[in-house]
C-alpha cells in the first residue's frame, strides 16, 4: 500500500509542481503589486484631502466589502462584454493584486497612524518637507511596524490563490482535481495538495517571522497578528 502510494506520489509529482509554480507566481506578483498599491493607498487615507481620502475609502470599502470571487467573475466573465478580456492567469493575477491592496492598505494605515505624530513635526523642523517626512522618516517605521500583521496577507493569498481555479488557471488545486479526476484518488490527491500548502505556509511563516525580528524596532513591541479579514 505504502509502495502503491509513493508511486502514486511520484507520478503525480510533476503535475503538482506545475501547478505549485503558478501558485507561486499568483502569490509572488500579487502580494507585490498589492503591497505598493496598498501604500498608496493608505498614504492616501492618512494625508490625503477629502477627495483622495474619499475615494481611498470607497475603493477599501468595495473590495472589502464584496468577496474575491465575485471579483474574479466581474474580471474575467464580465469585462470581456464590454470589450475588455484577459487570459485566465492575466484576469487572476489582477484581481488578486486589486484584493489584496485593499486589506494591505488597511494594514498600512494602521502602522502608520501608530508613528508619534511628534516625529513628523520633528522632521520638519529638520527642514524637511512632507513628502520628504513620509518617505525618510513615517514610512521606514511603519513598514517594519506592520510586518507581524502584514505576514497574514502572504498566508491568506497564499491559500486564496486556489480559488483561480475556477477561471481557468492551471494553479496547484486545479492540477490536483485533473489528476483526481482521472485516477478517481480524491483522497490521496487532495490529502498530497493540503501537505503542500501547509508545508509553505510553515516556511513562509518562519522566514517572515525571522525578518520581523531582524527588522524590529527597538522600543517598540512586535504588533500582534490581527487579520482584518476576520473583522
Amino acid at each position: 500500500m505504502a509502495t502503491d502510494f509513493g508511486q502514486f506520489f511520484l507520478n503525480s509529482l510533476p503535475n503538482l509542481l506545475n501547478g505549485l509554480g503558478y501558485t507561486l507566481l499568483l502569490t509572488f506578483i500579487s502580494i507585490a503589486v498589492g503591497f505598493f498599491l496598498g501604500i498608496a493607498l493608505a498614504l492616501g487615507r492618512v494625508y490625503g484631502n477629502k477627495i483622495i481620502n474619499g475615494f481611498c475609502v470607497g475603493y477599501i470599502e468595495l473590495i472589502r466589502g464584496t468577496p474575491l470571487l465575485v471579483q474574479l467573475f466581474i474580471i474575467y466573465f464580465g469585462l470581456p462584454s464590454v470589450g475588455i478580456i484577459f487570459s485566465p492567469l492575466q484576469a487572476a493575477l489582477i484581481g488578486l493584486a486589486i484584493n489584496s491592496g485593499a486589506y494591505q492598505a488597511e494594514y498600512l494605515r494602521g502602522s502608520i497612524q501608530s508613528v508619534e505624530s511628534g516625529q513628523m513635526t520633528a522632521a520638519r523642523s529638520l527642514g524637511m518637507n512632507k513628502l520628504q517626512s513620509i518617505r525618510h522618516v513615517i514610512l521606514p517605521q511603519a513598514l517594519r511596524i506592520s510586518i507581524p500583521a502584514w505576514s497574514n496577507e502572504f498566508i491568506y493569498l497564499l491559500q486564496y490563490s486556489s480559488i483561480a481555479y475556477i477561471i481557468q488557471v492551471t494553479e496547484l488545486t486545479a492540477e490536483g482535481k485533473f489528476i483526481a479526476a482521472h485516477t478517481f484518488r480524491y483522497l490521496e490527491v487532495f490529502a498530497m495538495i493540503a501537505v503542500i500548502y501547509l508545508v509553505l505556509t510553515i516556511v513562509s511563516t518562519e522566514i517572515i517571522d525571522r525578518i520581523a525580528k531582524h527588522l524590529s524596532i527597538p522600543g517598540i513591541g512586535a504588533a500582534k497578528r490581527v487579520s482584518l479579514r476576520d473583522i
